[in-house]
């Protein structure tokens, strides 16, 4: 096993979920059906808040070097996707922190389990970024769009940084199977958080065939 073999594993034991995360519907459950663009925004920055925070734990308890130079690198970079989507919406804006994928995450303690929801967490900020800029080139707004495309970019550098841990740190195929059921759970938790906001609203996550 190593980290491409790890990623496509992930990601085929994962299909419906991921697919599901990316469809037309993520937006209506991230905003409570409230499809405007300040509120697209909003969510969009709480989402890197919340990660920013995260990080920045992990790098602060990281006991290998190696773990704690990536999640510093990549809290920086959250902390700066943060301003650049905060910067369009009214200085007013207080971003919430937490929800169930973020709690998930501050809950794992080792280098391996947290490399391994690192790119659990990419894959669906994959998802999600996709379907942000998919509303803003509808909306014609090019500016918005073409940041979050960058987002988008930027954040796959920091899942490809996760599988790059992985490769350090799995020694042995237990390794693996505790990193895919970490990475895994990561995308389950976000898929429920996802359908559950979308039952709360009479709406089925399932596409419509």
């Amino acid at each position: 096993m190593d980290g491409e073999a790890f990623r496509e594993q992930v990601t085929d034991g994962m299909a419906t979920e991921l697919d599901r995360l990316g469809s037309e519907k993520l937006l209506i459950a991230l905003t409570d059906a409230d499809l405007e663009e300040e509120t697209v925004l909003e969510a969009a920055a709480t989402s890197e808040h919340a990660a920013r925070t995260t990080f920045e734990q992990w790098a602060e308890s990281a006991d290998d070097e190696q773990a704690r130079e990536v999640f510093a690198d990549v809290a920086e970079q959250e902390t700066d996707h943060y301003e650049r989507v905060a910067a369009h919406l009214p200085d007013g804006f207080e971003p919430a922190d937490g929800g169930p994928l973020h709690a998930h995450l501050r809950q794992q303690d080792d280098s391996i389990a947290r490399a391994a929801g690192l790119v659990g967490r990419g894959l669906v900020s994959d998802r999600t970024h996709l379907q942000v800029i998919s509303f803003f080139v509808n909306e014609g707004d090019t500016e918005l769009s073409d940041l979050f495309r960058d987002l988008r970019s930027e954040t796959a550098d920091s899942l490809e940084a996760g599988l790059d841990l992985l490769d350090a740190f799995c020694e042995e195929d237990a390794d693996w199977e505790a990193a895919a059921g970490v990475a895994e759970y990561t995308i389950q938790i976000a898929y429920d958080d996802y359908a559950d906001a979308l039952a709360g609203m009479g709406m089925d996550p399932k596409p419509i065939c």
